[in-house]
């Protein structure tokens, strides 16, 4: 499947989340703004109010005015009766008072919806999430491993990333994956992922001793998912395979390699490079062996090379004899066109 790249890119702001109280108090501080305004223009133009009980309007008597005029009660014991004061409510103390009921009734109302649209958007996910795979990390890492997910056929919907850093999981939302803002070394963070139903994690964590963590606690949560882990050292190896990984990549030994087999033969690192990079034309694909093959060799054709054959587990070579004849249950990797 063919990445589409816009022209141009979407911007996307900072999202400095507040919290719910703290929302609720600025959103009631320019209420009480509001009313204090109206007030003291009453307090100023007192003279051109009349009150019921004949005894002139007070300062407290602007404070009553201003809460049952932004409230729309209007008990009529106070009112304007100059045409100045008339212009002063209609020109300011009209709009103030709209502005005060889209404050405190009409954006909070918004604010709740707005969260429970949200909190019902989640409960849905979590009940339908399945077969999904985990990304542990958001860098360099793990935006190769969700490119190449989408290129191979995953849809955006079943990935799940996971990254501790709000501003690199933006991105994330964007491109249309979930995303859990935490630390996946704890429990709570890696189930609310769902990893228990998961069908795979890919931990691109930047320490090796982070990853050793995330795959076993993610081990621990589902035995079954097939659980893929970057390294950064390969003495390291061995511990991301006991702690539960069922493929380990030494990152920084792989890339110590291209780079120098680069300096010698740089046509052979722009080949491995075509099947490293998702949509980039080729790419290596297992595929069960076909009946016919049973008792041969893997077939050739002009859109797919067998390099190697995994029987019980073990990697067999293209120029090993027994990868010659193949059984039943054995996987043949294969090198094909990228299909878009």
């Amino acid at each position: 499947m063919q990445t589409v790249r816009r022209a141009q890119p979407d911007i996307l702001l900072p999202i400095r989340p507040v919290a719910p109280i703290r929302s609720l108090l600025r959103r009631l501080g320019i209420a009480v703004g509001i009313i204090v305004l109206i007030a003291l223009v009453t307090w100023i133009g007192r003279d051109g109010y009349s009150d019921a009980d004949g005894n002139g309007v007070s300062l407290l008597d602007s404070v009553y005015y201003s809460t049952v005029t932004v409230t729309t009660t209007g008990y009529g014991d106070i009112a304007p009766i100059t045409p100045g004061t008339r212009a002063w409510t209609t020109f300011l103390v009209t709009p103030l008072r709209v502005l005060f009921l889209i404050v405190l009734v009409g954006t909070t109302l918004e604010v709740l919806t707005e969260r429970y649209r949200v909190a019902l958007a989640e409960n849905r996910w979590r009940r339908r999430v399945k077969e999904h795979t985990i990304v542990v990390g958001y860098g360099a890492k793990g935006h190769g491993a969700v490119d190449s997910l989408i290129a191979t056929g995953t849809p955006a919907d079943h990935v799940v990333v996971i990254d501790a850093a709000a501003n690199v999981v933006q991105e994330a939302r964007a491109r249309g994956l979930t995303v859990v803002l935490g630390d996946a070394t704890r429990t709570t963070v890696l189930q609310q992922a769902m990893v228990e139903r998961a069908r795979a994690v890919v931990v691109t964590c930047n320490r090796d001793d982070t990853a050793t963590l995330v795959t076993l606690t993610a081990r621990e949560l589902n035995p079954r998912a097939t659980i893929v882990a970057a390294v950064r050292e390969a003495e390291n190896d061995h511990l991301l395979r006991e702690s539960g990984a069922s493929t380990v990549v030494v990152s920084s030994e792989a890339a110590g390699r291209l780079l120098g087999l680069a300096t010698s033969q740089p046509s052979a690192v722009e080949v491995l490079e075509d099947l490293i990079v998702a949509g980039r034309g080729m790419q290596l694909v297992e595929r069960p062996v076909r009946t016919d093959e049973i008792g041969g060799p893997p077939r050739t054709s002009a859109d797919e090379l067998p390099v190697a054959v995994v029987r019980d587990g073990e990697r067999i070579a293209f120029d090993d004899e027994r990868g010659h004849v193949l059984r039943t249950g054995d996987i043949v990797v294969t090198l094909q066109r990228e299909s878009h």
